[in-house]
């Protein structure tokens, strides 16, 4: 008989199961039993009553100071969020008994309990374990907990992809069968549920291989219907690859740089304080910057033309900022999340622009820090690993020879300080000087002032009213 330890699950998820208590019939399910099985970390805390779940996270709520945020009303589920880093979800069981609950759950191996009675009062309790879960972990496989889990929620699929990648498992050859088979039925499930599994995926360390393992269960392509398209669009040369998998071997790359930005000295440290910046809704700058990789050529299936016998994609970086919007909003991203994937998928050819040109002037320079702002990394480590997708190479050795990349992260910095300064005009200068109401020409002038002065063009304001009057009309 197995049995688990208070202690093994860590001091904070310890005094929280402590302040919940253990009400008749309650038990620890999930992924705190299985994590702790496998001596990993636990994340969250999930527990199981027969019933009076709302209720009950409702009271835990208050002990803890925490919020109380209700999941399910219907199905009696319920978020305990409190300032220790730890969230405690409560549940209804899902069947008239532990057991019948457990079974419900989606794979064996979540399907572990420990009663919170025996296991608070003696700081031990015997793991319950009715569908083979424990002997899956020690076997390294994932299976569902029962017929028919992943038909009746095709999301768990997708689950079983993120399972596979977190945890080191692998889909028996049948759990393969299923996933593939209910892989049609994710296009009916909620979206927000969707964007939190991709989001998971997109947080993974490798997420490369896990969206290569759910395009090949079905799934990638119903989540994003749009990779279809990308699969059967070729590239000329020096491309090697379709649409589809040079997008692949990008998010690939950023897995690489994220795990590696060390080696983009001196720039690493402040790079990766940069990437982990969250943006709502538990997704960080590296999970947008993977999904910038894999949409940035999203629009060159519609925009591959033959021109003069060259095959062209004009304005793919444009539309497919639009596409890309859409998908975010689709899958209701959070709208940070969406704003990055949006800009750096619209602007991921100037890089390549500005290093045509013999040398970046500094109005060039001035206007590409503009308009990327916060986001101007995230699209730098995106050209990094696009370039080193045409071909397969590594963006490491794409980044020693990345001269323009070196120069825009250089002068980020100097860029980020010049724009502290306090501007020398004011909205009431521009239009006493030049008798005008607030409006459009305003803005254009304040603008033009102060990219004068953050290019060290002017230095006062008798400077910028004079530089102003210099200007032609405008709009």
């Amino acid at each position: 008989m197995a049995i688990l330890r208070l202690d093994r699950l860590g001091p904070a998820a310890a005094a929280l199961l402590r302040v919940l208590g253990a009400p008749p019939g309650a038990a620890l399910v999930g992924g705190a039993v299985r994590d702790t099985v496998l001596g990993r970390a636990v994340a969250d805390v999930d527990v199981a009553v027969p019933s009076g779940a709302l209720d009950l996270a409702r009271r835990c709520a208050e002990r803890l100071g925490g919020t109380c945020v209700v999941l399910d009303a219907e199905r009696g589920a319920a978020r305990v969020v409190t300032d220790g880093g730890l969230t405690l979800d409560l549940t209804d069981f899902r069947a008239p008994s532990l057991e019948g609950d457990l079974a419900a759950r989606d794979f064996t191996v979540d399907a572990l309990a420990v009663p919170l009675a025996p296991l608070l009062a003696q700081g031990r309790a015997a793991i319950v374990d009715p569908t083979g879960g424990l002997a899956d972990l020690k076997a390294r496989r994932l299976r569902p907990a029962g017929a028919g889990v992943l038909h009746d929620d095709p999301l768990r699929a997708l689950r079983g992809v993120r399972l596979e990648a977190t945890l080191g498992l692998r889909l028996t050859p049948a759990a393969a069968r299923a996933a593939r088979q209910a892989a049609p039925g994710l296009a009916r499930v909620s979206p927000e549920r969707v964007r939190d599994e991709l989001l998971g995926l997109l947080a993974l360390p490798e997420t490369a291989r896990a969206l290569r393992r759910a395009d090949a269960l079905g799934l990638l392509g119903v989540v994003l219907p749009e990779v279809e398209a990308m699969r059967v669009t070729k590239q000329p040369a020096p491309h090697r690859f379709d649409v589809l998998e040079h997008s692949l071997r990008a998010v690939a790359g950023c897995d690489r740089l994220l795990a590696r930005l060390d080696a983009l000295a001196p720039y690493g440290e402040e790079l990766a304080a940069h990437v982990a910046e969250p943006l709502g809704g538990g997704a960080r700058r590296g999970a947008a910057l993977k999904l910038a990789a894999l949409l940035h050529d999203v629009s060159k299936p519609e925009t591959r033309r033959r021109v003069e016998g060259r095959v062209r994609f004009f304005q793919h970086d444009v539309l497919g900022a639009r596409r890309a919007r859409a998908i975010g909003e689709r899958l209701r991203l959070p709208e940070r999340v969406t704003g990055v994937v949006e800009r750096v998928v619209r602007h991921h050819l100037r890089p390549m622009h500005l290093g045509h040109a013999a040398a970046i002037t500094p109005r060039a320079r001035y206007r590409f820090y503009r308009d990327l702002r916060e986001d101007t990394r995230d699209l730098l480590l995106l050209v990094l690993a696009d370039g080193a997708a045409v071909t397969g190479a590594s963006p490491l050795a794409t980044w020693r020879r990345a001269g323009v990349v070196r120069e825009l992260l250089a002068g980020w910095s100097e860029q980020r300080e010049a724009e502290t300064r306090p501007a020398l005009l004011r909205g009431e200068d521009v239009m006493a000087r030049f008798s005008l109401e607030p409006g459009p020409r305003v803005g254009w002038l304040l603008a033009q002032a102060r990219e004068a002065q953050d290019l060290g063009r002017v230095r006062s304001r008798e400077e910028a009213l004079a530089f102003l009057d210099s200007l032609d009309p405008g709009p």
